[in-house]
């Protein structure tokens, strides 16, 4: 996974999503190391032309890794998602969509990984409807090398079907937990890039 900050500009369209999505799941599968929150403390918090719909939600997201220490984001990581048990939120697709984990929403992705050709790490401890796994997969198919693959076609469906039905959702859960103040601000800005993922698919 790639931890690599979005730049505002001297990137095209589809480079900046794939880093978008890229930075997404790293920022979602584990509390972010020091050197990536360094990179976002000082990123680049103005768009290209003024007023662009992402622009808010980043400045807000840049602005609470700022606010607050590595520890205190760490904590919250741990203190959201991870812990002994259930945790306080879930980041899998398969909850949102049918209330239990590992149901028929993880076999259908499944499926539909098999066809891309593409197969889950067994070195990866969690399964493939995590949502760090799917930002994964999309930022593949934008930038990956096979074009029978990485295309918009590819990208719409798979974007239709595993991470637009619920990825609002989690977001939604995340920004009203009480102790949620970096990732609050994480899931505004993965909204509003979700939503304006949507609507680019809609124009197709």
């Amino acid at each position: 996974m790639t931890d690599r900050i979005p730049v505002s500009s001297a990137l095209d369209e589809e480079t900046a999503r794939a880093e978008v999505y890229g930075l997404l799941a790293a920022l979602y599968y584990a509390p972010p190391g020091p050197d990536l929150l360094a990179q976002l403390r000082v990123a680049v918090t103005e768009a290209p032309a003024a007023g662009g719909f992402l622009e808010e939600p980043w400045r807000q997201f840049v602005a609470a890794a700022r606010e607050l220490s590595d520890r205190q984001v760490a904590d919250e990581y741990d203190t959201l998602f991870g812990g002994v048990g259930k945790p306080e939120i879930f980041l899998f697709g398969s909850h949102y969509l049918s209330g239990f984990l590992n149901e028929k929403p993880l076999a259908h992705l499944r499926s539909d990984l098999a066809a891309l050709g593409l197969a889950r790490d067994e070195t990866m401890p969690e399964t493939e409807d995590h949502i760090a796994y799917l930002c994964e997969v999309m930022r593949y198919l934008i930038a990956g090398d096979d074009v029978e693959v990485a295309n918009l076609t590819q990208q719409q469906k798979f974007f239709g079907a595993h991470v637009q039905p619920w990825a609002t959702r989690m977001c939604e859960t995340i920004a009203g937990h009480p102790r949620a103040r970096f990732y609050a601000a994480l899931a505004a800005f993965t909204a509003a890039f979700v939503s304006v993922e949507a609507q680019g698919f809609d124009m197709m």
